[in-house]
């Protein structure tokens, strides 16, 4: 019963969008509607250099978490992938009964058919656990989560390995291990990440995905010590996901 409830959770988080034959109608209608640069304080940084913290004199958070929270309280951090579109705001639901409220629901949280980039209440949301899930739409405009098949290209994943997550006070840098498809279990539900067997186990799988369609960063490894995000959108088949696993590098302190 247990894995029946998390295999329909898991398929609730991630719709793949239909061919639509109007691409402009498409965009009109399920693009987010906000404009993500007026949260932004500062130019959002895209060097992959490990940043030492100053000494003399810690710098801004390029994102405006203040202006944020007061539009949505549930927002607890914003994701940039350097080379991608990908840069959005992070939610985390606060309904108790509702945990994929964000699927569906715009950071205004009205109903929004391309959703907003969330992760659910089984992870904190100050990304300290060992393993944090974020989920997306693939849209069909190439918004949300979609560019995440950018890392299908082996070309594009050696050039770009760079993840960051902004949170209040904080800059986290990651670098991306490996791409790959996988099937659509519920990854929280199923790995427990409290237990070195669980976590080796889904260690094992990042660095050696199990796929015909697959990238690995050979010269750079997950390790069962590591603080892992996984970005996880769907595909063309509904039994399958896209996931992006990134290890933490640095945590860089703000303003």
């Amino acid at each position: 019963m247990k894995n029946n409830r998390s295999k329909r959770i898991a398929l609730a988080v991630c719709i793949f969008v239909s061919a639509i034959s109007m691409v402009a109608l498409v965009k009109m209608i399920f693009t987010p509607k906000y404009d993500v640069d007026q949260y932004k304080t500062t130019t959002v940084s895209v060097s992959t250099e490990v940043v030492e913290p100053s000494t003399t004199q810690i710098p801004d958070n390029p994102i405006n978490f203040k202006k944020l929270k007061k539009k949505n309280s549930d927002i607890h951090a914003w994701i940039n992938i350097p080379g991608t579109d990908i840069d959005y705001p992070v939610a985390q639901s606060s309904y108790d009964e509702d945990d994929n409220f964000y699927l569906n629901h715009g950071i205004n949280k009205k109903y929004e058919f391309a959703g907003t980039i969330y992760t659910q209440k089984l992870n904190s949301i100050y990304f300290k656990d060992p393993v944090t899930v974020l989920y997306g739409h693939n849209m069909l405009n190439g918004t949300m989560f979609a560019q995440l098949h950018k890392f299908k290209d082996p070309k594009f994943f050696k050039k770009h390995d760079t993840i960051y997550i902004y949170i209040p006070k904080h800059i986290l840098t990651y670098k991306i291990v490996s791409a790959y498809i996988y099937d659509d279990r519920h990854i929280l539900n199923t790995f427990n990440f409290n237990t070195k067997k669980g976590m080796k186990a889904y260690v094992k799988s990042i660095n050696n995905p199990k796929s015909i369609s697959q990238n690995v960063r050979e010269d750079f490894k997950a390790a069962t010590s590591d603080k892992i995000i996984t970005l996880s959108t769907c595909t063309s088949v509904d039994s399958q996901r896209y996931l992006v696993q990134g290890v933490l590098i640095n945590d860089e302190t703000t303003n």
